[in-house]
């Protein structure tokens, strides 16, 4: 198959739809970003990029963080995390505090907010440095040194962050939260801050393609705990649109407010698309049509 050629068609048929989408507008850094900008990549299991668009183009993660914050925090502290955040879609949004009162401060899944910062929690309980460890991560697998937390972004969230921090110190007042409130906020926000490259995701997210493997050949995570990964990608990834992501796209995948989302196509690859404007449930538009776009003209559902 021809690659390149396969995502200009993708991209064609996603800026083809007139729904743009708006930027996140409760982050200020976030909100001046171009509905209309578009990049898209596709790493292959062997390490082959292919990209169009404005693939080469850094911009805020955000939410993609928090997948690599929990294979990090898995692959460190292995199945005891799941102790303190569970597994099922949350049917709310990503920033919810309505059903932690009811479930005793337990989150739903480690993808909305609540559970990020249990995740966030417990890898800084276990590394020192969780923003760090989910940064060099990155760099490692991407191969590029560059990709870092952008300061601004980081320093906007948490002037405006204030129900992050009402769901950390609600958390913490059911003894879910190991570390100072503060300290966790603050590495939360700057993994979410890291600014990086449809590129740099799509090869960064080849572990989970390969099974747990990493660039360099060693293991990360095993099999059972990649597919696992995959499996709560699949059902609590895109927020409380996942039933439809699902639908539509059928790839595990994990989106972010900053327009990015991350799917997982086993066995074969990553492919990370970037469109800014965002729909009601937080998932980039034009990245979830040129995923469903692509699913439909190659069959690469895991469905």
């Amino acid at each position: 198959m021809e690659y390149g050629r396969l995502l200009r068609d993708v991209m064609a048929t996603a800026l083809a739809g007139e729904v743009r989408g708006r930027p996140a507008d409760y982050i200020p850094a976030l909100a001046a970003a171009d509905p209309s900008a578009f990049g898209m990549a596709l790493a292959t299991v062997d390490g082959a990029v292919f990209g169009v668009g404005e693939w080469e183009v850094p911009f805020s993660i955000q939410s993609v963080s928090k997948l690599f914050s929990l294979a990090l925090a898995l692959a460190e502290g292995g199945d005891g995390l799941w102790g303190g955040v569970g597994r099922e879609p949350s049917g709310n949004p990503f920033n919810s505090l309505v059903q932690l009162e009811s479930e005793q401060g337990i989150p739903r899944n480690p993808f909305i907010n609540a559970g990020a910062l249990v995740v966030t929690d417990r890898l800084l309980e276990l590394t020192g440095d969780a923003a760090g460890a989910v940064r060099e991560f990155l760099r490692a697998e991407s191969g590029n040194p560059a990709v870092g937390t952008d300061d601004a972004v980081a320093a906007s969230e948490a002037r405006h962050g204030h129900r992050n921090a009402a769901l950390a110190h609600f958390m913490a007042s059911f003894g879910n939260l190991r570390n100072p409130v503060g300290s966790v906020l603050a590495h939360y926000y700057a993994h979410c801050a890291i600014a990086a490259s449809c590129r740099d995701l799509a090869l960064a997210g080849l572990f989970l393609a390969r099974h747990g493997v990493r660039a360099d050949g060693s293991r990360l995570l095993s099999r059972s705990e990649a597919k696992r990964i995959n499996a709560v990608m699949l059902t609590c990834g895109t927020y409380d649109a996942a039933g439809d992501f699902a639908y539509r796209v059928g790839l595990p995948g994990k989106s972010g407010v900053g327009g990015g989302v991350l799917a997982v196509l086993p066995g074969r690859g990553s492919v990370c698309v970037w469109g800014p404007g965002l729909d009601a449930a937080g998932n980039s538009v034009l990245g979830v049509a040129a995923l469903d776009a692509l699913t439909t003209a190659t069959g690469w559902s895991v469905f």
